[in-house]
């Protein structure tokens, strides 16, 4: 299916029809295509000339969050799994913008890749002030008699070990006043009965944001987090069961999913100097209106 179709999700039916994907997924596969290109943001120059680094950074949150940082001023890499016409799409949209936008594609998964990825990043652009790691995997399960000890540690490869490996390559080029916003999950606040492994790998990522953030306080380097509520994503078509995808998003009070569109200005926040200097270890939660203790 071609891209274009970027309205949201009509007020009659705030949950997607049944549909399934092979993994990772494709944006122009979805039915309704997510908003994810920012197409109404306005930037302000509040990334005037920085690098960025974005994992998981072809479709989704990720291409969001590109669009949004090179709106504001900054040059893009995207690492990325496969998924090379979304890749090129997000690159597109960075280049309309005048930025210029660097696709790294491979396996976040080896500890090779996360250290080249960083590498040809700075060769490209010469240096690197903020990064997002971004990159997930989830297969929701029924039972952890079912979850294979193949699985656990794939999850954890992608969503914590490479979070680890890309932050250590990237701080050896990091100065003062850059940033780092890791992509958590309410998942990783309050569990998940059938992703296990996944919600493991979340709450593992609030508290490598949290150490890290007081690691790096003397190097004036800021780390905090995003964990959304349910975003409608590729990710969702690409392992979820269509049963659970028609009901995606209707556990939030709003009865409804997210669009990347309408989380990628947290992490616009967080990038930003001039929003968030005094934010440090701080994980925010964009999760429609759900409130939580604590």
């Amino acid at each position: 299916m071609p891209y274009g179709n970027k309205t949201p999700m009509p007020d009659d039916h705030k949950t997607p029809p049944p549909q399934n994907q092979e993994y990772p997924g494709h944006t122009g596969d979805m039915a309704p295509e997510p908003r994810d290109e920012m197409r109404h943001y306005a930037g302000r120059d509040l990334l005037k000339d920085k690098v960025a680094l974005i994992t998981g950074g072809d479709s989704g949150i990720g291409r969001a969050v590109a669009v949004a940082f090179a709106k504001e001023g900054a040059d893009v890499a995207i690492a990325y799994l496969s998924e090379d016409a979304d890749a090129e799409h997000t690159r597109k949209l960075v280049e309309e913008t005048g930025r210029r936008c660097l696709p790294l594609r491979g396996d976040l998964s080896t500890a090779d890749h996360c250290q080249k990825v960083v590498d040809r990043v700075v060769a490209e652009f010469g240096g690197l002030n903020v990064l997002v790691n971004n990159v997930a995997y989830q297969a929701p399960v029924d039972s952890l008699g079912e979850l294979s000890d193949e699985q656990w540690e794939y999850t954890f490869a992608v969503n914590i070990h490479s979070y680890f490996r890309v932050t250590k390559a990237a701080l050896r080029h990091m100065g003062e006043g850059s940033a780092i916003v890791n992509t958590s999950s309410i998942n990783g606040l309050r569990g998940n009965k059938t992703l296990i492994d996944y919600a493991a790998t979340k709450g593992a990522i609030n508290a490598f944001t949290y150490s890290m953030a007081q690691n790096l306080l003397d190097r004036k380097i800021r780390v905090n987090a995003v964990a959304p509520g349910p975003v409608w994503t590729p990710l969702i078509p690409a392992t979820f069961p269509q049963e659970k995808v028609e009901k995606f998003g209707e556990q939030a009070p709003m009865k409804r999913a997210a669009d990347p569109d309408e989380i990628a200005p947290s992490y616009v926040f967080f990038a930003s100097e001039r929003l968030s200097s005094y934010y440090t270890g701080e994980v925010l939660a964009p999760i429609g209106g759900e409130t939580l203790p604590g």
